[in-house]
């Protein structure tokens, strides 16, 4: 699979088809199982159902240029990973739209490798802009990052991804209060509402409700989708994008299933960060078939 050159800009609305970046998305899930099992750690199952919505953006809908990498992103929509465990769908789907080797995924958790459990940025990795291992951070961090945007008169989008378990962080909360009472409305957050977490369902471990209910009353414009399909989700994107400049920052709640792709890791909270051994991960890949395997 050919990388970006130096110059080259993914832009909104680009040209790629449903059926290329199911192409892309099932590499990239070759991606994760190989990475996983290569080291006998990581998280799979979180990696595994999120992996439309990083096709979605870094393949579709975001402005973005991966070389030169500009660490302040200026000019281009921005991506931030609040629930850093899943690195490995993070790592795979930037290096293959070019800001990183390919071949570098090889060296996931090993060692002096920039491609830590846990994204980092001392490991000056390009695409990497927050070290996300502490769970919460990511929405005050891009909200922060959306205000300054908008100080800035930058027209661009910042983009957030967090983790339903995550919701439990009490830091989330004060976010949630912060951007719709500052009018942050370039930015877009996605929750991955997968019902499930380390110790089991979120519905036994922390209860969240009606998650709807409560980011509305936080003055919130929500939406709802299909993580795991390409067609719904990036319809919901583009009705999120229609809603932006209006005064309040959208909020997408995205059901997904943990390890979609994998039939025997779907749905089930043992995969939250359990490596597949040697016949799993044969079977893995006998379900992940591409026209063009381009594996690392």
């Amino acid at each position: 699979m050919a990388q970006s050159t130096a110059s080259e800009t993914h832009a909104p609305e680009a040209t790629k088809s449903v059926a290329e970046l199911q192409q892309i998305a099932t590499q990239v899930r070759r991606d994760i199982v190989r990475m996983v099992h290569a080291v006998n750690s990581g998280h799979p199952g979180g990696s595994l159902g999120c992996t439309e919505l990083l096709v979605s953006l870094y393949f579709k809908v975001m402005q973005h240029t991966p070389e030169p990498f500009d660490m302040n992103g200026i000019g281009q929509d921005l991506f931030f990973l609040s629930n850093g465990h899943i690195s490995p769908v993070f790592y795979s789907v930037l290096a293959r739209s070019g800001y990183f080797p390919v071949s570098e995924l090889a060296t996931f958790r090993k060692l002096n490798s920039r491609l830590q459990g846990h994204p980092a940025t001392h490991e000056h990795l390009p695409g990497i802009r927050i070290a996300s291992g502490s769970l919460g951070q990511g929405l005050s961090v891009a909200t922060g990052a959306a205000q300054a945007k908008k100080l800035n008169g930058d027209q661009s989008t910042v983009f957030v991804l967090m983790g339903d378990g995550e919701l439990e962080e009490g830091q989330i909360w004060e976010a949630a209060l912060y951007a719709p009472h500052h009018k942050v409305d370039n930015l877009m957050a996605f929750v991955d509402r997968n019902g499930q977490q380390i110790d089991g369902p979120t519905d036994k471990i922390g209860g969240l409700g009606d998650l709807r209910a409560k980011f509305e009353a936080f003055g919130w414009r929500v939406l709802e989708t299909d993580g795991n399909q390409f067609e719904t989700l990036l319809a919901t994107i583009k009705e999120g994008q229609g809603l932006l400049g209006q005064g309040v920052p959208v909020m997408v709640l995205m059901d997904t299933q943990m390890g979609f792709g994998v039939d025997f890791m779907m749905g089930s909270h043992k995969w939250h960060g359990v490596a597949p051994n040697d016949e799993q991960l044969a079977t893995a890949l006998k379900q992940l078939e591409v026209e063009k395997a381009s594996d690392y």
